[in-house]
């Protein structure tokens, strides 16, 4: 079993600087999960605790049933690839390959063989004798997995491995990297700033900030429903609308504009009550022509994405204040408000659109933190098997 289970995990750096501030997250055995968030939020130091790169300043590591907060990388059964991928220019990808197993003093043709069994799993084999300096970019990161995987470790490490590639190879070795994990069945720890890589390629995402964890759970949990507007803000090739509002006879007013209540926000709020009305772009439906109660506005910026474009349009907003801290407050009692809109029917700059959200695709947030029937916990419980909670 490698699990990984981490208790009150804290890292603190001279000066004060609180890396990770008392974290508690379980991994489950197998499991590929992704650690996003922006820079500065603690996923690389969270990694780089994991591999003994760095020392804990308090709680605990275990992987399987070992506690190996106090053992050095060497002891920890874990492999680690770096950003840079960090092969030693001087050496052949085969050498490359079996450098761990030489560290471990295993025999010269025993590592040959192993190298050369690893580099013909991730297409390789052509290329043992040559050195990184004349290899791709994806064939260098290749060579990072497979100089991991030639120790049959229990944990991979992935530190944004794919973030010195182009789109394209991005593309490629992201599908590439999903079947391995899944054909090794290895527990995968990922780190990026890249949500979509997260949301491709992850069993489960924790999204960070500060050295804390806002959220765990499945790519569709974390997208579908946030459990605070930090994640709801971060989450998403678009952001998320979030719009202040304020209940009023059963429904929301957004200046002139009057929406449904969230289905399971009924009997959660009291008329009056300011709150932070959530939905993205792509649950909303865009009208070239009037739709009574819906939010409307002037166009103001057309985002041609391909088969879609994003529209911005400047819309009245409630003029009572800033419903809270976590939500963007308009200017001079106006807001801006993007809806995902098909080829084909994209409006003009100046032009006069209505925006209708789609049934069930709404959220509401009080004081930065989701609003639903049933009390929800920012992290999600864990799940038979798996696991989760920060």
């Amino acid at each position: 079993m490698s699990a990984i289970t981490m208790r009150e995990l804290t890292k603190v750096y001279p000066g004060g600087v609180r890396a990770l501030d008392a974290l508690d997250l379980e991994i489950a055995d197998g499991e590929f999960f992704a650690l996003l968030g922006p820079s500065g939020c603690g996923k690389t130091t969270l990694l780089r605790t994991i591999a003994g790169l760095e020392v804990a300043s308090g709680g605990s590591v275990r992987i399987g049933e070992r506690d190996v907060t106090g053992l050095p990388p060497g002891k920890r059964d874990v492999a680690m690839v770096f950003q840079d991928y960090a092969l030693f220019p001087h050496m052949t990808v085969r050498d490359n390959i079996a450098y761990p197993l030489r560290i471990k003093k295993v025999d010269r043709r025993t590592r040959g063989g192993k190298a050369a069994d690893t580099a013909e799993e991730l297409g390789l084999s052509g290329l043992l004798e040559r050195r990184p300096g004349q290899l791709s970019g994806g064939q260098q990161q290749r060579v990072a997995l497979a100089r991991a995987m030639a120790c049959h470790p229990q944990v991979f490490l992935l530190d944004e491995p794919l973030s010195n590639l182009d789109a394209r190879l991005r593309l490629e070795a992201r599908t590439f990297l999903k079947r391995l994990q899944r054909e090794l069945g290895v527990t995968t720890v990922f780190v990026t700033h890249d949500q979509a890589e997260a949301l491709a390629l992850a069993d489960r995402i924790a999204v960070m900030e500060g050295g804390r964890i806002r959220q765990v759970g499945t790519p569709t949990e974390v997208f579908r429903r946030p459990a605070n507007t930090f994640v709801a803000g971060f989450i998403g090739s678009t952001p998320m609308n979030l719009i202040d509002a304020r209940v009023h006879g059963g429904e929301l007013a957004v200046g002139p504009a009057r929406l449904p209540l969230p289905d399971d926000s009924h009997g959660q709020v009291t008329d009056g009550e300011r709150l932070v009305y959530g939905i993205r772009p792509e649950y909303l439906d865009y009208s070239p022509t009037a739709v009574p109660g819906a939010l409307t506005g002037e166009v103001v910026v057309v985002e041609n994405l391909g088969s879609v474009s994003l529209v911005s349009l400047d819309v009245p907003a409630d003029d009572t204040g800033p419903a809270d801290a976590g939500s963007p407050a308009g200017d001079a009692g106006r807001t801006s408000v993007q809806v995902v809109v098909p080829e084909g029917a994209e409006p003009e700059p100046g032009d006069t659109g209505w925006v209708v959200p789609r049934p069930g695709r709404s959220l509401l947030y009080r004081d930065g933190t989701l609003v639903t029937a049933t009390a929800t916990a920012e992290v999600p419980a864990p799940r038979a098997g798996a696991a989760v909670r920060s």
